[in-house]
């Protein structure tokens, strides 16, 4: 049915940016609310934060001013880019409708190291 993969999680060093790609079979993503949540060891999943059908951003307090998120309906992509990332960033990072989510995908793993 509805498959949702994630992808672009790697090592990185802190301070530094990268950005997570999620795409999805079986749905468009156009016209539902879209989000990233993230789950460190652990640690219950996180709202990282959303994105309206007609593409406005919404970030958790834990992470505005440093990540984004924007989406391309024509890819049916939803995209998080992430900057000034910290070691507290290291998590497992998922999308997902917001509020009435498919099941989940594996996510994909960012790690911060300094």
């Amino acid at each position: 049915q509805v498959q949702l993969v994630e992808s672009g999680g790697t090592l990185v060093q802190t301070g530094g940016s990268l950005t997570l790609s999620c795409t999805a079979s079986g749905v468009i993503f156009s016209g539902k609310v879209m989000a990233w949540y993230r789950q460190a060891p652990g640690k219950q999943r996180e709202l990282v934060g959303r994105i309206s059908s007609l593409g406005m951003p919404q970030l958790s307090d834990s992470v505005k001013g440093r990540f984004t998120i924007s989406r391309d309906n024509a890819k049916n992509t939803v995209t998080l880019q992430m900057n000034s990332l910290k070691p507290e960033d290291t998590a497992i990072y998922y999308c997902n409708r917001y509020g009435s989510p498919y099941a989940w995908g594996q996510g994909t793993q960012v790690t911060v190291s300094s």
